[in-house]
């Protein structure tokens, strides 16, 4: 087995989800988890959860003779990835920041665009974005995007003095 599909299936059972996996330089594994869409509920992910996971995959790991050096398990943090079609359908109405592989004509032949996620149709996703003439519509498939991430959020009023 994979080694990132044996990591998935682990997490699988735990209740999260692989939002991304590295093996970087020297033998690092770098494991990026959220919450299962159906437990998307539960809030952020926590130091907890990542020391659960973390522990469970050495345990998996060791199992299947797995070769790394370093085992990091953290959140996807607030500018959280979109590498899935379930990832995009998840985080529909939300402003994301997408990068296409190649130019689309039919967009001034621009690559990068930020906008408000649609609600995908079939293989076809969308994004609502600011043009040169006004609010515009992107339309592109998975296999178009190089990169995509959620933007971030952060609201500092809502603390209290």
């Amino acid at each position: 087995m994979q080694l990132s599909a044996l990591i998935e299936k682990t997490l699988e059972g735990m209740g999260y989800e692989l939002v991304n996996f590295e093996q970087a330089a020297r033998g690092l594994l770098r494991v990026y988890i959220d919450f299962a869409p159906e437990n998307a509920d539960n809030g952020n992910i926590t130091v907890e959860d990542c020391e659960k996971v973390t522990h469970q995959l050495l345990h998996v790991l060791t199992v299947e003779n797995a070769a790394y050096e370093r085992l990091e398990v953290s959140s996807p943090g607030l500018d959280r990835p979109l590498k899935k079609m379930s990832h995009y359908v998840r985080f529909v109405g939300a402003e994301v920041l997408v990068k296409l592989r190649m130019p689309m004509a039919a967009a001034a032949n621009r690559k990068s665009f930020q906008g408000i996620l649609l609600e995908p149709v079939g293989e076809t996703l969308a994004l609502e974005f600011e043009g040169k003439d006004g609010p515009a519509k992107l339309e592109f498939t998975l296999a178009d995007v190089d990169k995509a991430h959620l933007v971030p959020k952060v609201d500092f009023r809502s603390r209290k003095a």
